[in-house]
């Protein structure tokens, strides 16, 4: 199959870049090279431009025969996102509605999207202590999550009024590398929790700090459910599949069904790397919920899809070979 990735230079779309050559798929990457690295898509077609680019976007989908768009391209730091709510709608929210009209017009029917598990919010009663279900009440605290499931009712409006098939996938923390060393998380500036922990292993950079010991979480520091970047990458490949023979708007979490603390990450930091890793503690940063867990049984169930790392140390040791041997 022919599949357009945007955002194929950025962290998650190079590893399903990668992995859809490996499969022997056709990939074309639509990246405006913002935050990408044009080395990190391989050898793929690369077409660079702005999602935001009506004109562009409308040329590239006359140009091609696509079979499916997977869409990582985005803005995706929660609390840059309270700061400058325009700049999120406009590329999360705006540049989106762009590519469906485009798939619209040129009769393009299956549409993968990266969401985010932020569109919860602060999970309330039961939902603090347990995985969260996609049928979960939606609750964002920030313009990041709020623009996620502004685009999630997009694509359901989308099947009725088009038919334009969909599987939404609500991400908890991506993270890790491919196995190889050969790409992997790099963003400048880096916000994500363990290419930081990694970073001051190595004593690079101002230093790691954890924002916020005072969370109700047994040690005090946000939990979080971390899914390894190629395993991410193998439910989008299954869910391309899936779309073939169930039509429909679908949603599902990706997650591994575990939390891990900021310290406990640190902790599994320190066992990979054999290297102390210091911290300093400043106050909570604005839009982090206190705890996000996956309930993946639904994406398990109708994908076939296993996670290959549950562990975090496994995800950890992968993201330190790769800050070891960093080639962009």
């Amino acid at each position: 199959m022919h599949v357009l990735v945007t955002g194929g230079c950025g962290y998650i779309g190079s590893h399903m870049v990668r992995l859809l050559t490996q499969r022997g798929h056709r990939v074309t990457v639509l990246d405006n090279l913002s935050t990408g690295h044009r080395q990190a898509c391989g050898n793929a077609e690369l077409v660079v431009a702005d999602i935001r680019d009506a004109a562009a976007v409308q040329r590239l989908f006359a140009a091609r025969a696509f079979d499916v768009v997977m869409h990582f391209a985005g803005l995706i730091v929660v609390s840059e996102s309270v700061i400058m709510p325009g700049a999120y709608y406009d590329v999360n929210v705006a540049g989106t509605l762009t590519l469906l009209e485009a798939m619209r017009q040129t009769g393009v029917q299956r549409f993968v999207f990266s969401s985010t598990a932020a569109v919860y919010g602060e999970p309330q009663g039961d939902g603090l202590h347990r995985p969260l279900r996609e049928d979960d009440p939606t609750r964002p605290i920030n313009p990041y999550g709020h623009g996620k499931r502004m685009v999630e009712q997009m694509l359901a409006d989308y099947h009725t009024a088009h038919g334009l098939s969909s599987v939404v996938f609500r991400y908890f923390n991506a993270a890790g590398a491919d196995p190889s060393g050969e790409i992997g998380e790099a963003h400048h500036p880096e916000t994500h929790l363990i290419p930081n922990v990694l970073k001051a292993a190595l004593g690079e950079g101002p230093g790691l700090t954890v924002y916020g010991d005072d969370y109700p979480t047994p040690d005090g520091t946000c939990l979080r459910d971390y899914i390894h970047i190629n395993d991410l990458a193998d439910a989008h490949l299954a869910a391309a599949a899936f779309m073939e023979q169930q039509p429909g708007a679908h949603l599902f979490n990706l997650g591994n069904g575990r939390g891990f603390s900021v310290l406990e990450v640190i902790e599994a930091a320190r066992r990979v790397t054999g290297r102390d890793i210091r911290h300093v503690v400043a106050p909570r940063r604005a839009g982090d919920a206190p705890a996000l867990v996956a309930d993946g049984a639904r994406a398990r169930q109708a994908l076939g899809w296993t996670p290959a790392y549950p562990e975090v140390e496994g995800i950890i040791e992968t993201a330190w070979r790769w800050t070891q041997a960093r080639r962009y």
